[in-house]
């Protein structure tokens, strides 16, 4: 196994949050994540639509999967979404984190979450702050 999978299985195995939303991981690779879940009844709001939040919180997970790939543990400096369409029950969400920037200290990615339909759901925008803590140890 690479080491940026033995990343992702680490950074999985211990996400409960993205683990009770269903996230499969589809692709994954330096600066790159793409995973999909299907919208439940439980992540919708009072208009039985999706909650902004799990829109966010999958977009973040793409971002933080993305960003701690290279093996420098990476923190959301700051983020930003834009919300374009609702997602209802069923939909099947599609999120794809791409780096455009890495520095020294900070990265940048564009993450953008499309519908089953290919539709645009959000865009988001991060900024991670690399620590320059590896995430494996040389034990891993």
């Amino acid at each position: 196994m690479s080491d940026t999978q033995r990343i992702l299985s680490t950074m999985l195995d211990n996400d409960n949050f993205s683990k009770w939303m269903g996230i499969v991981v589809d692709e994954y690779s330096e600066g790159y994540c793409k995973l999909h879940y299907t919208i439940t009844a439980d992540m919708l709001n009072g208009f039985s639509s999706v909650h902004g939040g799990i829109i966010f919180s999958a977009a973040d997970s793409a971002f933080a999967f993305a960003c701690n790939s290279q093996g420098i543990l990476s923190v959301a400096l700051d983020v930003h979404i834009t919300f374009i369409r609702a997602a209802k029950t069923g939909d099947v969400i599609s999120v794809t984190a791409k780096e455009i920037h890495t520095g020294n200290k900070t990265s940048f990615y564009d993450v953008t979450t499309t519908n089953n339909k290919g539709e645009v759901v959000s865009v988001f925008k991060g900024t991670a702050y690399r620590t320059g803590k590896q995430i494996l140890s040389n034990n891993d």
